[in-house]
């Protein structure tokens, strides 16, 4: 699976983890030798934390393989996948890092597996600036499922059966108290808001910002919410022919996935101004791509 290592800027756009969870999953499924350097340049501790380095490790795990430079902190990695395979596949963050964020960078290379996967991640499954276990679990895995489904004949279904697993005090983190309010629309859409409590906010102030999160997000009158569409990209990139999402203001986060998925995929997108006359006083989009037409040959 040898070829040209593709170098890939992680200061650009968001600047986070994003760009090392996209751009190695791409890596491990296109077989793309891969450097990334300048790693999450654009926070406020740079290079890699627990969480991105379990997530990388995983990663390496599921295709065999070789991982340089992947130490805590550093800024700089390179990664040659090979084969991915399936089976079972741990990854422990030691930290409250997001089980979430581990489930996105891998759930695209099960798919593509020579057999199916399961995963055992072990953080925080509450935790800030990250997608909460609630969420994933009742909106954002049905979502993408019906997506793959939509979008891709060619693969095997998402299934995702998300099994909490009791730990020991000492191994729980990050599991902070949260509130996740979903709505889901007359042709079966879902959209969700949600807040975590902190110490000295009154609860009721919790319940209010998931509430106007998920107002924001139905106003729009898309099919997905603003925390799902760049989970959405790299499936689109793989997908068959043209596929398109509905939806609100495009963020940054899905702005920096749709660049990482022209770049190493090749797939080629389009962002423009939903013309339809309901949306005339909407701020509402549709994210259009012609994918690259990825196939499992295991299946």
């Amino acid at each position: 699976m040898a070829g040209p290592r593709v170098e890939v800027d992680g200061s650009i756009m968001e600047g986070g983890g994003q760009i090392l969870r996209v751009s190695t999953a791409l890596s491990c499924l296109l077989g793309l030798p891969l450097r990334v350097q300048k790693i999450r340049a654009g926070r406020s501790t740079p290079g890699l934390r627990p969480q991105h380095l379990s997530g990388l490790e995983m990663i390496r795990d599921f295709c065999d393989g070789h991982l340089e430079g992947a130490e805590i902190g550093s800024t700089e990695i390179m990664f040659t996948p090979e084969k991915i395979k399936g089976g079972v596949h741990t990854a422990d963050t030691k930290t409250a890092g997001s089980v979430c964020l581990l489930m996105q960078v891998s759930m695209p290379c099960a798919l593509f597996a020579a057999c199916p996967s399961e995963l055992r991640l072990k953080g925080g499954t509450n935790a800030e600036m990250a997608p909460q276990i609630d969420y994933t679990a009742m909106v954002a895995k049905d979502m993408a499922a019906a997506a793959v489904r939509c979008i891709r004949k060619e693969i095997r279904d998402l299934y995702v059966n998300i099994q909490p697993v009791q730990e020991t005090k000492d191994q729980a983190f990050g599991n902070g108290n949260g509130i996740i309010i979903i709505a889901e629309t007359s042709t079966g859409c879902l959209f969700a808001g949600s807040s975590l409590g902190k110490r000295g906010v009154n609860a009721d102030k919790v319940g209010i910002e998931a509430a106007e999160m998920l107002l924001a997000n139905l106003r729009h009158g898309g099919a997905v919410d603003e925390y799902l569409q760049d989970q959405l990209i790299i499936f689109m990139a793989l997908a068959s022919g043209i596929s398109r999402i509905k939806t609100g203001p495009v963020t940054l986060h899905t702005q920096t996935a749709i660049h990482f998925a022209e770049q190493l995929a090749k797939a080629k997108f389009t962002v423009k101004k939903s013309e339809d006359e309901e949306d005339a006083s909407k701020d509402t989009y549709i994210i259009e791509c012609q994918g690259i037409g990825m196939t499992n040959p295991n299946l």
